[in-house]
């Protein structure tokens, strides 16, 4: 198979992320001692960045990966709303889909010391999307998906993803034959029914589909029990150091074919975000045009890009072509 081909394509593409905005911030230090205060490391700050979170670092993948993302969310008129808002401006992210509200914008607070997360602090204000916001968020996304190829929900509960929601996005993209792909959350899978595709990671797709996953057994279990209750045409499970694993049924038999893939990681470093570059690559490939095969196979060595560095890091393309020449098929 030509990968780089699919590559190029991606060029042409445009994705529509939907979900929850969220700032991650780094303080970068070294620990050279124990607080006399109480049995802690005392860290002494080198370092402090702002990096794209949630469902933005979905949409800094599609554009890491020549796509052209479109972000629609909702951030608090605070600092870290408008840090957010640069950093996605500066990445070529369309903004118009961005609410502003009374509320403070989602961060999440990392301290790490020799390649090591000390400790996370999070700030944040939950409050569920709705009234006059929900109406003209829904609104804009009745113009935006039929203008995308394709739709992401990027779900982190914390307020935009709704029953309300997700039953207009997925009617409107059913109807107008776009891929919908879901990056689940613990607690909100009855609100993913016939959607595309499902990325969960271990833990997810057990408690989604009420099967604690030990062992492949489970795992196959688990997998058709969550694409049969949920009525999902696909479903790429994430197992960490084990690869990931997809499910995809059939359109003329409905059975549900199994494949494995093998991580491609050759070191880890961080996870963070990686969850963010499997669905971005994923949906990107297969609305070029590539298999769901093909798409799981280009999503998987962008997971191994991005897992060997430390903080929320995007693949760079030329890194993931190199990857994809070792494929033989």
């Amino acid at each position: 198979m030509d990968y780089s081909r699919i590559l190029n394509l991606f060029l042409s593409k445009r994705i529509l992320i939907i979900g929850d905005l969220i700032l991650d911030r780094y303080i970068f230090g070294k620990v050279s001692r124990i607080s006399p205060e109480a049995p802690v490391p005392v860290v002494d700050v080198v370092n402090e960045t702002f990096l794209m979170g949630g469902a933005t670092n979905v949409a800094n993948n599609i554009t890491a990966l020549g796509g052209k993302a479109s972000i629609a969310g909702i951030i608090g008129n605070d600092l870290a709303g408008k840090k957010l808002y640069e950093l996605l401006e500066a990445c070529n992210i369309n903004i118009e889909g961005v609410l502003t509200d009374k509320r403070l914008t989602s961060v999440k607070t990392r301290v790490i010391a020799h390649n090591q997360q000390v400790v996370r602090f999070d700030k944040e204000e939950k409050k569920k999307l709705e009234g006059k916001n929900l109406d003209v968020f829904l609104s804009y996304l009745k113009k935006a998906i039929p203008q995308h190829d394709a739709i992401i929900i990027s779900d982190y509960k914390k307020g935009v993803i709704s029953s309300s929601l997700m039953s207009e996005v997925v009617t409107s993209a059913k109807n107008l034959g776009k891929f919908i792909s879901v990056d689940p959350k613990i607690g909100h899978f009855h609100l993913y029914k016939d959607v595309s595709l499902l990325t969960p990671n271990v833990a997810e797709a057990s408690q989604g589909s009420g099967i604690e996953i030990k062992d492949e057994k489970s795992l196959i279990k688990a997998g058709k029990a969550l694409i049969d209750k949920l009525q999902c045409l696909s479903l790429l499970i994430t197992r960490g150091e084990e690869g990931m694993t997809l499910f995809k049924r059939d359109k003329a038999s409905l059975d549900i074919e199994t494949i494995h893939f093998p991580t491609m990681a050759k070191k880890v470093f961080d996870v963070t975000g990686a969850g963010d570059t499997v669905i971005a690559t994923f949906t990107l490939a297969y609305s070029t045009g590539a298999t769901m095969e093909e798409s799981a196979i280009i999503a998987n060595h962008a997971a191994g890009i991005v897992v060997g560095e430390v903080g929320t890091a995007v693949p760079q393309i030329d890194k993931l072509y190199k990857s994809l020449e070792s494929v033989v098929t």
